[in-house]
């Protein structure tokens, strides 16, 4: 189990960032041994990581550093808990793309994932047949259907994309000036956010400036996977 953490806010008030580091805080009870964020500025993706809870993450990464230089935010972020060792923490990302994703991509071993996939992975995370599935203009939702995510994706062009299948859940709540993306509808009320409204599975949403939609895909021959309440 793990926490994903998304945000599109525009002209972010102080108030905007202490609510924003609330959400990591309550986040943490999915995951206290690793943090990270990415986030964009400079027209490309930076990532901060550290095996550390939330809370002392927030306490020391001031988040208004992540404020992009047009005066918005656009960020994600993941809380781990480690079942084995601390490496190959999240997000997974490039300079263009980043990711943090919640469930099971894959049961097979890495070693494997070279002749099952096609893909060559630099981690043991499967997280990152995800990344390269995106990278390779595919869907994830499509590819991987019987997989169980909650992914958040991060673009260099000042974009979030998100989506679920299978047992895990992500949760959307609508701000004036955009919006934050948490794992479940208790972590962003303990944030003192209200409204939150879980996201449907099998659609793609993106969130940007002046950019909100869904796109519904359809999925051929998947299992049939629980709903997450």
């Amino acid at each position: 189990m793990c926490a994903v953490i998304g945000a599109h806010i525009e002209k972010p008030s102080a108030s905007d960032l202490v609510t924003l580091a609330n959400v990591f805080r309550e986040s943490s009870i999915r995951g206290l041994h690793a943090t990270g964020l990415s986030w964009v500025r400079d027209n490309r993706i930076h990532t901060m990581i550290s095996a550390t809870p939330a809370g002392k993450f927030v306490e020391a990464f001031d988040l208004k550093t992540t404020i992009n230089e047009d005066g918005n935010l656009y960020l994600i972020g993941h809380c781990r808990y480690s079942t084995s060792d601390l490496n190959y923490n999240q997000p997974l990302w490039d300079e263009s793309l980043a990711i943090v994703h919640n469930g099971v991509v894959s049961q097979e071993m890495p070693e494997k994932w070279k002749d099952l996939y096609g893909y060559d992975c630099k981690t043991r995370n499967d997280s990152e047949l995800i990344l390269h599935t995106i990278k390779a203009k595919k869907s994830p939702l499509v590819e991987f259907a019987n997989a169980s995510m909650a992914v958040i994706e991060l673009y260099a062009e000042k974009k979030l994309r998100f989506y679920r299948n299978g047992k895990r859940p992500i949760y959307f709540t609508s701000l004036p000036n955009g919006g934050i993306i948490t794992s479940t509808k208790d972590i962003a009320t303990r944030a003192d956010l209200s409204g939150s409204i879980e996201i449907d599975m099998n659609s793609y949403v993106t969130m940007g400036k002046s950019v909100f939609h869904k796109e519904f895909v359809h999925i051929d021959n998947a299992k049939d996977l629980q709903h997450v309440q």
